[in-house]
């Protein structure tokens, strides 16, 4: 590995914290805001009923649900929709740290009741913009600008890691 190569790789992971760092302060804020929606079934909902209104639509798999034709099959219909629409996408590949950011237990474990809830759907998450205020987000616009960037290098979809605290 060149020099030139090895400072590439550490600007592109840079960014990539960078990025990480931007979709953190968005989900904490669209959180207190309430303009969060979790789960697949729930977002398809709003994406039929008012999709000028998303702003960023994030997709979350970890490899065992890579396997999970069914969730695939709901993932391209998902991106599909949102490129139609011009929603920013996102693949975030550890579901659990973002059920630690949307302050959700990301399983219930094996030491929970019987009678536990099932946990939450968290392979789709959307994040809706009610407010034009909320475009002028610094963090949100570098996510947007970041999407942008991705579609310009063919990269409809890209993937990121959130970062563990």
């Amino acid at each position: 590995m060149t020099l030139e190569e090895f400072a590439a790789g550490e600007q592109k992971t840079e960014r990539m914290d960078k990025v990480g760092d931007a979709l953190e302060e968005v989900l904490s804020k669209a959180l207190s805001q309430r303009t969060i929606t979790v789960g697949v079934y729930e977002a398809a909902k709003l994406l039929n009923v008012d999709p000028d209104n998303v702003v960023l639509c994030l997709l979350a798999a970890d490899e065992d649900d890579d396997r999970d034709v069914a969730l695939q099959i709901h993932f391209t219909l998902i991106q599909a929709f949102c490129c139609e629409n011009d929603i920013n996408i996102l693949r975030v590949s550890n579901p659990g740290r973002l059920a630690e950011l949307l302050l959700l237990e990301p399983d219930a474990g094996p030491g929970a009741g019987e009678g536990a809830a099932q946990p939450p759907d968290l392979h789709c998450v959307l994040v809706t913009n009610p407010h034009s205020s909320q475009w002028k987000d610094p963090a949100l616009s570098q996510l947007i600008c970041f999407c942008r960037e991705s579609r310009y290098m063919d990269q409809w979809v890209p993937v990121i890691n959130l970062p563990e605290r």
